[in-house]
């Protein structure tokens, strides 16, 4: 049997569980576990912490040492002495089957049970063990210490886990070509990636703005691009990815995105255009020619040589964005697609899909050759394209569904756009496969997953951890926990667990944000009141950033405010879950609010808050008015205060129990619309929030 006829029968034997109803009983675990027994015992750390592994692996040993052994302290807070033991009892004890491996999507499940007498991992595979170590460092880090002989000592609770991933492809995907990524920025997203049971790093490694491998038999490709990996540094990530139970699929996307190719190769070209590196970053509509044989033979090259470099069954070639307009500007192309019958019925206007469906399966055969499997983003789907290639979805779940009854496997990425600054809880409301999907469940047994994508246009290599982290962590859990693991307000909370977890890791998303913002204020002004502006902004969402009066090429420094505000604001988020709260008790009483301690208490946070805001404008301003680099956030800073005002106004309403006119009230509604605009490619992201507030009757 062929190598991807082997595989694909073994997905379809992958099973789709039977999930229990899941556990409301979280703590602080992210995913949550498929099943999840709390004892009221616990195991207390000593100043020695032995690990006995029954099976040799160093990838287990390494991940244990990495994920684990940092976290360990004794009483008194002192480091643990950790070490590993061949046989005898042990504080830990992990045992599995096998080796795993993860591109024939081994098992991952485990179980993991804590007593008070010891601390147990059993898994069929090595796979799963790493699974089972990364909850065992979600229970140690998140415990607070106890008394033991009036010495402060972790512990971890006695627990029974039982769990196993729902899907068996939960990816990211890290774009290196637009901001090259380099080697330590990769290794400690893949520490995140295994501390929240992601597996699959998808890495983009080729574009418009550069070629990112180093080739050896076509070095020009990575010569005209500057910044690239050597193929020893690939080789150096694989190793790291391994021993983390993380698979790498590499992306060289093919026929559009291929500037760069062009800038090297020439010969590629569909036009009599010679290119440089594109430094840019709309959409180019620049591709490949599909009709020169050439074209085939330097991509058969190039192909032979990274499918050597890269051991995954998997081989991404891309496939998107290219709508045709070069073809259809070329005469002898053209003269190709009529020959070759890729005309629409007019018999004169190019069937693009028709002629970039060719060069697919001319690529598919080149894939194939070399023991691959291709993938493709969804614009390869179509009458013609072979069952063998896995259909990855970004335009929308259509894609996904189209593909599974085609008959060919399917991974979702749209709703996972981390890049476009929706919230973790918009993420975390996207299934690859909800309740009412249309799907047989021979046809949902090839959803494979999904990934979290994160484009690098505007993130570069300081910035990029806080536009992944947290919010991956929360399509992390969609993808491994059950379906009806949905609560919204849960998640946040074990959210920001994880995300201390992952500080703690060497992950920088909320440290090089900080640093940024002392950058911006200068060494001798009070970073306190950018900090708490910078806190309620966000980055205009979607592609707004493109279109937003400021001009970017590849080498502008992400380096303004809006580089250092989050992509989703907590403090607004909290702030919008207090304001609810505060709404509810007063439906409650009919008017005003009740007299309870508990409402009390929530307006006078809610007023401490506002007037925090409130006040912060003129500590601002002359740091605002200094700096040529935030003076053009000026006007947010002031709309922060005036919406302030307003709050502050209706919490004065809401205790006197008094209704607003209807004059009132349509003037505030009128101001925050003209509050409500973006400056610096920032937006204040409290306005709704405060608009909620002011239309409370």
């Amino acid at each position: 049997m062929r190598p991807f006829l082997l595989l694909f029968a073994l997905l379809l034997n992958y099973p789709v569980f039977a999930q229990p109803a899941p556990p409301t009983d979280t703590r602080n675990l992210l995913p949550v576990p498929t099943s999840v027994r709390w004892g009221a015992g616990k195991y207390l750390i000593k100043r020695t912490f032995s690990v006995r592994l029954e099976r040799s692996d160093s990838a287990v040993v390494s991940t244990v040492q990495a994920l684990l052994f940092s976290r360990l302290y004794a009483p008194g807070s002192h480091p643990v002495v950790t070490r590993f033991v061949t046989e005898g009892p042990a504080d830990l004890t992990i045992r599995f089957g096998k080796a795993g491996n993860p591109a024939a999507f081994d098992e991952e499940k485990y179980s993991l049970r804590v007593t008070p007498m010891g601390v147990t991992i059993d898994a069929p595979t090595s796979l799963g063990a790493l699974r089972g170590v990364a909850t065992l460092r979600q229970l140690l880090a998140n415990q607070l210490p106890t008394k033991k002989n009036g010495l402060e000592a972790q512990f971890l609770p006695e627990v029974d886990i039982q769990d196993q991933p729902r899907f068996a492809w939960r990816g990211l995907l890290m774009d290196a070509a637009r901001h090259f990524m380099p080697v330590a920025v990769i290794k400690r997203n893949l520490d995140g990636m295994a501390a929240v049971k992601l597996n699959v790093l998808h890495w983009h490694l080729a574009d418009d703005q550069g070629f990112r491998v180093e080739s050896r038999t076509l070095p020009r490709l990575h010569e005209v691009s500057g910044q690239y990996y050597t193929q020893a540094q690939v080789r150096e990530v694989l190793r790291y990815a391994a021993a983390r139970g993380i698979r790498v699929v590499p992306e060289f996307d093919v026929p559009g995105h291929t500037i760069a190719w062009q800038a090297a190769y020439p010969q590629l070209a569909s036009g009599d255009t010679a290119y440089a590196v594109y430094q840019s970053w709309r959409t180019a509509n620049v591709a490949l020619d599909p009709t020169k044989e050439s074209t085939y033979a330097l991509l058969d090259t190039l192909f032979g040589e990274m499918t050597r470099l890269f051991p995954d069954p998997y081989f991404h070639i891309g496939g998107d964005e290219n709508d045709g307009r070069q073809w259809r500007g070329n005469p002898r192309i053209m003269a190709f697609a009529k020959a070759n019958g890729m005309l629409k019925s007019d018999g004169k206007t190019l069937d693009k899909h028709a002629l970039q469906t060719y060069f697919n399966r001319r690529v598919l055969a080149m894939v194939t050759k070399y023991g691959k499997q291709m993938v493709g983003w969804d614009e390869i789907l179509g009458p013609g394209l072979p069952q063998d290639a896995v259909i990855q979805s970004w335009r929308g779940r259509k894609g996904l569904y189209d593909a599974a009854q085609a008959g060919n496997r399917a991974i979702l990425s749209h709703g996972y756009y981390l890049d476009l600054n929706q919230s973790a809880a918009s993420h975390y409301a996207t299934d690859p496969l909800p309740a009412n999907n249309p799907l047989t469940p021979a046809q949902q047994r090839l959803i494979l997953g999904g990934e979290a994508t994160m484009w690098s246009e505007f993130a570069d290599s300081v910035v990029v951890d806080s536009r992944i982290w947290p919010r991956a962590a929360a399509v992390a859990e969609r993808l491994w926990s059950a379906r009806e693991v949905t609560n919204v307000p849960d998640m946040y909370r074990r959210l920001g667990a994880v995300s201390g977890q992952l500080e703690g890791l060497g992950l920088q998303h909320c440290r090089a944000p900080e640093q940024l913002l002392r950058q911006l204020a200068g060494p001798t002004a009070d970073v306190g009141p950018l900090r708490t502006l910078a806190r309620v902004l966000e980055p205009v969402k979607e592609y707004k950033r493109h279109f937003q009066g400021f001009t970017y090429v590849p080498s502008t420094p992400l380096n303004r405010l809006v580089d250092a505000a989050p992509a989703e604001s907590d403090v607004a988020r909290e702030f919008g879950c207090q304001v609810d709260t505060l709404l509810n008790f007063h439906t409650a009483a009919g008017t005003g609010l009740p007299a309870t301690p508990a409402a009390r208490m929530l307006l006078g946070t809610l007023r401490q808050q506002l007037q925090r805001w409130q006040a912060n404008n003129s500590q601002l301003v002359p740091l605002l008015a200094a700096s040529p680099t935030l003076t053009e956030y000026a006007p947010l800073s002031a709309a922060l205060s005036t919406a302030a005002a307003l709050g502050l106004e209706r919490l004065a309403q809401l205790e006197k129990g008094q209704t607003p006119s209807a004059a009132w009230r349509a003037a505030a509604l009128r101001q925050l619309d003209t509050l409500n605009q973006p400056a610096g490619q920032t937006e204040l992201a409290v306005l709704p929030h405060l608009r909620r507030l002011v239309e409370a009757k």
